[in-house]
């Protein structure tokens, strides 16, 4: 019986005073790109089926190659060779839409908006990280108020609609594309909401399809989502990495990881606005007044752990006495 309480108390005190720690294996601490043919990494998404993995792509027209990208080691494990599509442009962006496809957006224009029309390509994510040749489906794009310059594009991970931020000094807008992209016709993009304030270089949407974050170079704007007429809540601070030009969401949205262009360039991570994905929906400042329930990391909160303390303390207490009345 007295083994039984020891063993008891020690297990609370273990579960009372342990503070559970990020695995380095999620991919989420940061990481330098390795692959020496990653040069401008423009775009940034992290992968739903390989845990730790980040789906990039150089700028301009090097090729249709997609690259995933270890989030410990920086190594390249898989190169995707995309078929199906012309020879790209200016592929700028990427993301991870409902049934682990992935789109890529080539839809940059150098010039300033001088192309009558870009185009988004959708593939899906690989089972297996290999180098492959993968056949995509390509979608012309048009904006409703004429040709424009554009570096982010998020695809909604519920609806699967497509959403396209253009790129502006003084502020730009969200466009929405239609319901479903047709691959037989143009998908007109119609504006449905500003974005001011910031030269756009990419954005993402959370895992929940909540909050999006749009970035810059040197900044970035957070915004709940609301079901595409954005709201703004707030700023968030970008790491100093030279030409900031990616960022995305941890596949668990509990942060955003931020890139930038160059040889051997670094994405460093910044703990996302709000709560995850099947978290309580509170802002991080809310869920540290809460005395209750666990923490986002799934640890026990400082109430619960302060209650298992005076448990096991006990506990060890009515031993001793056990003990000198024996």
């Amino acid at each position: 019986m007295r083994r039984s309480l020891t063993v008891l108390a020690a297990a609370l005190l273990a579960g009372a005073l342990t503070v559970p720690t990020a695995s380095a294996a999620d991919g989420d601490e940061g990481f330098v790109i390795k692959d020496p043919r990653i040069t401008e990494s423009s775009g940034l998404a992290a992968s739903r089926r390989h845990p730790g993995i980040y789906w990039t792509h150089n700028d301009s027209d090097d090729g249709a190659y997609l690259y995933a990208v270890d989030g410990v080691t920086g190594e390249t494990v898989a190169t995707l060779t995309l078929t199906g599509v012309g020879r790209p442009r200016d592929v700028e962006a990427i993301s991870i839409g409902p049934g682990d496809q992935i789109y890529v957006g080539d839809i940059g224009d150098n010039l300033g908006g001088t192309w009558d029309h870009v185009w988004i390509y959708r593939l899906p994510e690989p089972e297996e990280l290999r180098d492959e040749t993968v056949r995509a489906t390509q979608y012309v794009v048009e904006y409703a108020d004429g040709a424009r310059n554009a570096e982010s594009l998020v695809v909604h991970p519920r609806t699967g609609r497509a959403y396209i931020i253009d790129k502006n000094e003084a502020g730009g807008h969200l466009y929405e594309g239609p319901a479903e992209l047709s691959s037989s016709g143009t998908n007109v993009f119609e504006p449905v909401a500003a974005v001011p304030d910031l030269e756009a270089t990419d954005a993402a949407l959370s895992p929940d399809g909540e909050r999006l974050v749009v970035r810059s170079y040197f900044g970035s704007l957070v915004y709940d989502w609301n079901d595409g007429r954005i709201k703004r809540t707030g700023r968030l601070g970008v790491p100093s990495l030279g030409q900031g030009e990616s960022v995305t969401y941890t596949a668990d949205g509990t942060k955003v990881m931020f890139g930038n262009e160059g040889a051997g360039s670094s994405v460093e991570p910044m703990d996302a606005p709000g709560a995850p994905a099947g978290g309580s929906g509170k802002s991080p400042s809310e869920e540290s007044g809460s005395a209750a329930g666990k923490s986002e990391d799934g640890g026990l909160s400082v109430g619960t752990g302060a209650v298992a303390l005076v448990v096991a303390c006990a506990l060890i207490l009515g031993l001793g006495r056990l003990r000198r009345r024996g």
